[in-house]
């Protein structure tokens, strides 16, 4: 049995979400217009964020989706598994990553590593959050809409336990007391 919405807490509304999407996509407007990026979509938790997104570029651009994890048997792993993608060449392009969640940061850093050795121009990163924590990695990215606490957080393409990826707004456990 999964965490139910309202036993978990409510940090950011539907409404800041989007509205923080939004912000994203007005400064990617601004700065990459005249870019001709590849906007990629780190499965699974980018595609909430990548789905909203898109349609608020007011450019042309072409779309890749990447899944990449390093949690495959071996929690904790710091060697990137390719499962798919990529599928377009980055060689001379823009790349704009677009992930949920920028946590420990080795699956990123990994995906962005592989992008500058396939000899794009430039790699981005867009994230729906940020956590805050130390981090193994030195990593920042770009485009951040949110921070969260260092918690369990869920919703906008996180998911609780494989579950609650839809949440409406971002949701995190409940904290001992």
């Amino acid at each position: 049995m999964t965490i139910q919405l309202n036993d978990a807490d409510c940090l950011y509304s539907m409404v800041t979400v989007d509205t923080a999407i939004k912000g994203i996509a007005d400064k990617i407007n601004r700065e990459l217009s005249r870019s001709n990026p590849i906007v990629v979509c780190v499965l699974n938790g980018g595609v909430v964020l990548f789905g909203q997104l898109l349609p608020m570029l007011e450019f042309p651009l072409q779309i890749d989706y990447v899944h990449a994890t390093r949690y495959q048997e071996n929690i904790g792993t710091s060697e990137l598994s390719w499962i798919s993608g990529p599928h377009r060449d980055a060689q001379g392009r823009t790349i704009v990553l677009v992930d949920d969640i920028l946590d420990e940061g080795t699956t990123l850093a990994g995906i962005i590593d592989y992008y500058n050795k396939a000899g794009a121009t430039k790699v981005i990163s867009v994230v729906l959050v940020e956590k805050d924590r130390n981090r193994k990695v030195d990593i920042k990215p770009d485009f951040v809409g949110l921070k969260v606490p260092d918690r369990y957080v869920f919703g906008y393409g996180m998911d609780y336990k494989g579950y609650w990826r839809n949440a409406p707004g971002i949701y995190a456990e409940k904290e001992e007391k």
